[in-house]
């Protein structure tokens, strides 16, 4: 996972030089402090995909570029098989599997992500973005917060809802969760 993480963050690093951006320009975008967004160039920080798709969408790159380093050349169809998606450990705890990495020009991101359970006093971390979010839960049970409403989701249970809200989630039961998530 931290070279990984190291390698999207000289990703990061190489956009901003490209457009001449200042690390501060890039922590706007995010909302975030530029010592936070100067963690996740140096691979020393936990990345959020909410992040990296407001600096691909600001910067008119393609969330793969910054998640892969490759971008997509599939119009007219894209055919993932079971497990073999491009995969990123963006933080610890959370692995992301693209669905489409390679259909460019998509209008959502299609995820299968695994978040592993982490101790129960760890702080939930919220985060919004443009957009709005399906989430289907695939195995497990997990937790959701949209704002201050907090939602328990069990194996087959779905929920469609306006990402600009605060939202995040956790894992109950000690067990992992997969599920699908797919942002617009």
């Amino acid at each position: 996972m931290d070279e990984q993480i190291k390698l999207i963050g000289e990703r990061l690093r190489g956009l901003r030089d490209v457009l001449d951006m200042s690390a501060d320009e890039m922590a706007s975008i995010c909302g975030i402090s530029v010592e936070h967004y100067q963690k996740m160039e140096n691979g020393e920080s936990e990345l959020s995909v909410a992040n990296l798709q407001k600096i691909a969408k600001h910067c008119g790159v393609s969330l793969d570029v910054l998640m892969f380093g490759e971008e997509p050349k599939m119009s007219t169809y894209f055919l993932t098989r079971k497990g073999q998606g491009m995969s990123v450990e963006r933080r610890s705890a959370y692995n992301y599997e693209s669905l489409a990495s390679g259909f460019r020009g998509r209008k959502a991101d299609p995820f299968i992500v695994t978040v592993e359970p982490k101790p129960a006093d760890t702080p939930k971390e919220m985060n919004s973005h443009s957009g709005q979010e399906f989430n289907m839960v695939l195995s497990g049970t997990m937790e959701l917060t949209i704002g201050n409403k907090v939602l328990t989701l069990h194996e087959g249970d779905s929920i469609y809802f306006d990402a600009t809200q605060p939202h995040g989630m956790r894992t109950l039961n000690d067990h992992a969760v997969k599920f699908l998530a797919i942002i617009f």
